[in-house]
């Protein structure tokens, strides 16, 4: 596989070149070995040949999650003796899905952490601290530990939670980086204040946060990042974005101004309700098209997640693509009394209210076949005042209330963190489909 790690500081069409020339490789490979888009492209009727240029990638149809989902195994390109690793994605939006990595594929994995740590400035003088799981068939844990080899950056892999264990680590250890959920080192800051830990002049000086927005599309903070900042200001965060499906992440540079795209490793489509283009600074879901994977390649599945992009030159003087935090999940949309939004709104107003200990919020389908929105919150505070006082900050922000129901937090906390699950759910989707 060709890689240009300094594509990025290439013209645009210069990109576009790149990544039709290595577009037309995926295709033809494609067709030679994935039982899928054989199926597909006959079906269609569309001779993959005639796909030379990335608006012609519109004449192909979209694979989703239903696809990989009900054809897994037809998506395999190579036998199964070249598989070498095997995970499962989150299974967010439905059941789990397998993906096998070969050699290649994991060597590709390594390289796209190894260019997006030297986007957030990292290099091999740097010691990083893994605080997510390498385990339970997580690709990410495994792919930050890779990128940090690579780039010779020294890591210690804690793994997710335990707050004394990571600053054990940290005072033992003094990394300066930590790989970890945004929301988690709220957890690591409160243990230090209980414990007299004086976290503002740890080693720590850099996170990069994964799976929770620190930023909203106009590149201010979130009240999650926000709060994060207020209390350890010494600590600057960085934003990525990545998935299983995709293997690769998108990582900010010192700008913060949007996730740059590894152009040299994907193809990716901004796409309405109708699979059309949306132009740059409205939301479109995010649909990609990999380059360079040999076990599992894919040509233009739709993530599910809803971006805004940017196309303008960003400072760093970098020419590719940027995208904003996820705004939400287009299978986790919700029609609230003639509203519509994504849970991430409701989060960062239950994040911006210090009572509130810990939260789910629930969507389901009411008496009347329409959705209903109920938010379980883990707090002291049960009183009537209150709960007006909270709902009309909802009304505020985005117009409506959701339901209100109180619970003991560590039940919060249990219903969290299944016994099966790998991150934090914060969002039940109980709708009848």
């Amino acid at each position: 596989m060709i890689r240009n790690i300094d594509l990025h500081y290439c013209s645009r069409e210069e990109i576009k070149a790149f990544q039709e020339a290595r577009l037309r490789e995926a295709l033809d490979y494609v067709k030679e070995r994935s039982a899928f888009y054989k199926d597909c492209f006959a079906k269609s009727g569309i001779n993959p040949d005639d796909i030379r240029t990335i608006e012609d990638l519109q004449k192909l149809p979209v694979t989703t999650k239903q696809d990989l989902q009900l054809r897994n195994e037809e998506f395999l390109c190579v036998n199964r003796s070249e598989v070498t690793d095997i995970v499962t994605t989150s299974g967010t939006l439905g059941d789990p899905v397998i993906f096998y990595l070969t050699n290649g594929d994991l060597d590709r994995l390594a390289y796209n952490e190894f260019s997006s740590f030297t986007m957030a400035g990292c290099s091999k003088e740097d010691t990083m601290q893994l605080m997510t799981t390498i385990d339970r068939r997580f690709m990410a844990g495994l792919a930050y530990w890779m990128g940090a080899c690579k780039m010779g950056m020294g890591a210690v892999r804690v793994g997710n939670g335990i707050p004394e264990l990571q600053w054990n680590t940290i005072n033992s250890v003094h990394p300066t980086m930590a790989m970890c959920v945004p929301s988690f080192l709220m957890k690591l800051i409160a243990f230090a204040e209980a414990n007299g830990i004086d976290y503002r002049n740890s080693s720590l000086k850099k996170a990069i946060c994964i799976g929770e927005a620190l930023r909203k599309t106009d590149g201010s903070l979130t009240t999650l990042g926000e709060r994060i900042h207020e209390k350890w200001p010494e600590l600057e965060l960085y934003s990525t974005y990545a998935s299983t499906e995709m293997q690769a992440s998108f990582t900010e540079c010192s700008n913060h101004n949007g996730n740059h795209i590894p152009a040299d490793l994907i193809i990716v489509e901004f796409l309405d309700e109708n699979n059309q283009p949306v132009p740059a600074g409205e939301p479109g879901e995010v649909t990609i098209t990999t380059l360079g994977i040999e076990a599992m390649p894919l040509v233009r599945f739709k993530t599910g997640d809803v971006v805004v992009h940017y196309d303008d030159p960003c400072p760093c003087g970098r020419n590719t693509t940027r995208l904003s935090s996820v705004l939400g999940r287009k299978g986790q949309m919700i029609k609230f009394k003639g509203t519509t939004l994504y849970p991430p709104a409701l989060f960062d107003i239950l994040d911006n209210t210090p009572e509130v200990q810990n939260y789910v919020v629930e969507v389901y389908t009411n008496s009347l076949g329409t959705d209903q929105v109920q938010v379980k919150i883990g707090c002291a505070n049960h009183s009537e005042a209150f709960v007006k006082q909270l709902k009309d900050v909802f009304r505020s922000k985005v117009r409506v209330a959701p339901d209100i129901v109180f619970e003991a937090p560590e039940i919060i906390a249990k219903m969290q963190m299944p016994p099966m699950s790998r991150k934090v759910i914060k969002f039940f989707d109980l709708r009848n489909k």
